[in-house]
């Protein structure tokens, strides 16, 4: 039996930038009312923990102290530090703001450790705040605890981890911690940086360490199949040469063609599908030893409970059929906390199928173009064939 260990804690709600922000918390108390609604946190493979918030000795594995410092100061002051992405539009202050996102962090690194020592799987769909640099916030994101997690996995001895990010955003504060760093290799999938933020992750950004930054930049529009197509067209031969011990996936919903911020337009049914290959490619490469994120994501009501809820169980070895209606019960608690119709089932009536890049290259095909990029620029690092 595989053990998940889900991390939850309610103060991971207190991870608020205030009114009319587009990352309300209310999406993280959704996900997990849902998981609870379906029973995913009673099986006997899944172990609901919670971790302490991470030191200053953790942060420090990635971020500056003088940020740890400036962050502590807009919590304790509420005096913006815009020089450090603290107090802005994007990242306004709030008094929890140290306290909530090193608990998200303690979740994540907590996951990391568990996984490295027993094997298994962890979740920590609070997580997934990639944006974060060693020395400022950016993107809605204050510590982050991806890298985190990562460094901490090579604290503790990991020789060759890869992260996985199909957040719509480029990962760019993960690629930047360990941008020199032959031991991690990340993968990201996203939407092209020409329009979107953070307008990085071009193929051509490869790493310092020889094919150690794999970058995916898809044409704003893209849909199912083209997302599918790309994913297995670049994912797993990667994770299959590079041989890793161990993957932390990131899995932001913001994907969705309902989400407000970008511009892709993929469904529910296929970013369950991409878990599911993440969760495969663990089991086959790593013996195992998985940690899945949340990320963004700013449908909140429709979208990420039911994506994020879809991570827990295939982790968990209980997938949740997607015709499956959403219990009543959850739809009531989503009509009293937002006054809004929640979703009816766990899928939005896509059949996720896409055609193997293998089986033919279309060169006036916009993805076949973003493909062929990436491949040209890192498969021959890791003796891949184009």
């Amino acid at each position: 039996m595989t053990v998940t260990r889900l991390y939850w804690d309610d103060a991971l709600t207190t991870y608020d930038f205030g009114p009319g922000h587009p990352m309300d918390p209310v999406r993280l108390r959704l996900t997990m009312e849902l998981v609870r609604a379906f029973g995913l946190d009673a099986l006997p493979e899944v172990r609901v923990l919670a971790a302490p918030a991470a030191g200053e000795s953790t942060l420090r594995l990635v971020h500056d102290p003088g940020y740890i410092t400036a962050v502590e100061a807009v919590a304790a002051t509420g005096v913006p530090n815009p020089a450090r992405g603290l107090g802005t539009e994007d990242n306004p202050a709030f008094a929890a703001i140290h306290a909530a996102s090193a608990l998200i962090a303690g979740q994540s690194v907590a996951g990391a450790e568990a996984v490295w020592a027993e094997g298994g799987h962890a979740v920590n769909f609070a997580g997934g705040l990639h944006h974060a640099m060693p020395g400022q916030a950016s993107g809605f994101c204050v510590y982050n605890d991806a890298a985190l997690a990562i460094a901490r996995l090579l604290e503790l001895g990991a020789e060759r981890v890869v992260y996985i990010d199909v957040d719509v955003h480029h990962g760019d504060g993960v690629e930047r911690v360990f941008w020199d760093d032959p031991r991690v290799l990340t993968i990201s999938l996203h939407e092209h940086p020409r329009t979107l933020f953070p307008q990085t992750g071009w193929p051509e950004e490869t790493g310092g360490a020889a094919g150690s930054a794999v970058n995916v930049a898809l044409p704003a529009g893209t849909g199912d199949a083209g997302w599918l197509r790309a994913f297995h067209a670049i994912v797993p031969p990667l994770v299959a040469a590079f041989d890793p011990q161990v993957i932390v996936s990131q899995h932001g919903a913001d994907t969705h063609v309902e989400d407000p911020l970008a511009h892709l337009a993929i469904s529910l049914d296929a970013q369950r599908a991409v878990m599911s290959s993440v969760r495969d490619l663990a089991a086959a490469h790593t013996g195992d030893r998985w940690l899945a994120l949340g990320g963004g994501g700013y449908a909140v009501v429709d979208v990420v409970p039911r994506s994020w809820s879809h991570l827990v169980a295939l982790s968990a070895g209980h997938p949740i059929a997607p015709e499956t209606e959403t219990p009543e019960a959850w739809r009531a608690m989503v009509r009293a906390l937002t006054r809004t119709t929640a979703p009816q089932r766990m899928t939005d009536g896509s059949t996720a199928t896409w055609k193997d890049f293998e089986s033919g290259y279309d060169p006036a095909d916009r993805v076949d173009q973003a493909i062929i990029a990436t491949r040209k620029a890192v498969f021959p690092h890791h003796g891949l064939l184009l």
